[in-house]
């Protein structure tokens, strides 16, 4: 195999968050890698709509088609709530080419989603002043996901929104592979007072150290509260018969096959696995109350990728202290930030076998939180500084 073959296994997994907002933890993809991009258009009026599951389920199906594509092979990704991110070597272009049109088909058929889709390569976002460096950030013993850093994976989406490096969808009645991809777990309610979905980016030319330091600091925040602000309980998120997801795992599921059949076989393995919870039977080696530990373990509540994005069980106290911070850190010209509040989050997953640790599991608020977010980000202003104002960011006394 060559060195970029083993770039991203190689990597170092982190287990510190914290550590992770400081760039020198991240390394530069090698430089004829690809990226892709995809998001879906008018993902804030379809969450005003009320059809947010809908929306993270066609996000992560990105993810769920690149995994199968590359045929269980590790390579960097992130969730975006409405859309995602990912990289890949240069020889695993063609399948990712093939795996984000179909998924642009898919949602068009299944659901009468827009979605656009772009693979962009790493040299050109280098030429254009960015760069894509990644790490890994180890969440539990089964699992780690990648940490974007260096304005690339931003720069590929925005050059994307604007018609540039856009795939046309697949011919009509092209399917991804979205074996594993599901939606049964119920809504996560806030224990703490309110889900919090949090999502900051650094203003160009910004300081990295200053908007490090910013990052620092609510991350700080977040760790005070109980299990780091985690939305799930430790024992994993709650089931319920039927699961409101049924339908949408029936249309990522059923190939070519009946909608009904698919969703008759969600429900029925999801009232398996329900009762297999409430009861602690074990069947066939598998501990379903251990896999709902697992999924809290893996699961993706907090993030960077060119910006920082959590989802938060945040009480009133400390969403008044991040709030706070990220407005002083916005006066001072350093970032541009969006929030949403909700009652619950939830959960979208990628699940390649219940037998293994290693499924995957993106958290959202209930309402879109992610989506909402950023909608808000994009009213802000960035107000003009004094030079003297930067002087005051807060510092992480931690670091």
């Amino acid at each position: 195999m060559t060195v970029t073959d083993q770039f991203y296994p190689q990597l170092p997994r982190i287990s510190a968050f914290d550590e992770l907002t400081r760039s020198a933890r991240y390394t530069s993809l090698p430089h004829d890698w690809w990226i892709g991009v995809a998001d879906i258009v008018n993902s804030t009026g379809l969450i005003n709509e009320g059809r947010y599951k809908t929306v993270n389920m066609v996000g992560a199906a990105v993810i769920s088609a690149m995994m199968n594509a590359l045929r269980g092979a590790s390579f960097p990704f992130v969730f975006g709530g409405d859309g995602a991110g990912f990289a890949v070597r240069p020889e695993d272009c063609a399948a990712a080419r093939d795996a984000l049109a179909r998924v642009a088909r898919w949602a068009q058929a299944e659901f009468g989603l827009e979605m656009r889709v772009a693979l962009v390569p790493v040299a050109d976002a280098r030429a254009a002043g960015t760069d894509v460096r990644v790490a890994r950030f180890q969440v539990s013993e089964g699992a780690d996901y990648a940490m974007f850093d260096g304005g690339g994976l931003l720069w590929a989406e925005t050059q994307m929104k604007a018609g540039h490096y856009l795939l046309d969808p697949a011919p009509q009645g092209s399917l991804p592979d979205l074996t594993g991809l599901s939606c049964r777990w119920s809504p996560m309610p806030a224990r703490n007072g309110t889900i919090l979905s949090v999502l900051v980016a650094p203003v160009p030319d910004a300081a990295p150290d200053r908007v490090a330091d910013v990052y620092d600091h609510i991350v700080a925040l977040a760790q005070g509260l109980e299990r780091g602000g985690h939305p799930a309980p430790a024992t994993g998120p709650g089931s319920s018969w039927p699961p409101q997801g049924a339908r949408l795992e029936a249309h990522a599921t059923r190939g070519a096959g009946s909608l009904g059949a698919a969703r008759a076989k969600a429900l029925f393995e999801s009232f398996v696995a329900w009762l297999l919870i409430r009861t602690g039977i074990t069947l066939a080696g598998f501990d379903a109350r251990r896999y709902a530990r697992v999924v809290a373990e893996n699961a993706d509540f907090r993030k960077l990728d060119d910006g920082l994005k959590m989802t938060l069980d945040c009480d009133p106290e400390t969403q008044a202290q991040i709030e706070t911070v990220l407005r002083d850190a916005e006066a001072m010209g350093l970032i541009r930030y969006g929030t949403a509040t909700q009652d619950a989050a939830m959960m979208t997953c990628i699940v390649p076998s219940i037998l293994t640790d290693d499924h995957v599991h993106f958290v959202d608020g209930a309402a879109g939180g992610y989506t909402l977010a950023a909608s808000q980000m994009k009213k802000r202003s960035i107000r003009p500084v004094a030079a003297e104002q930067i002087d005051r960011v807060p510092q992480d006394k931690h670091r």
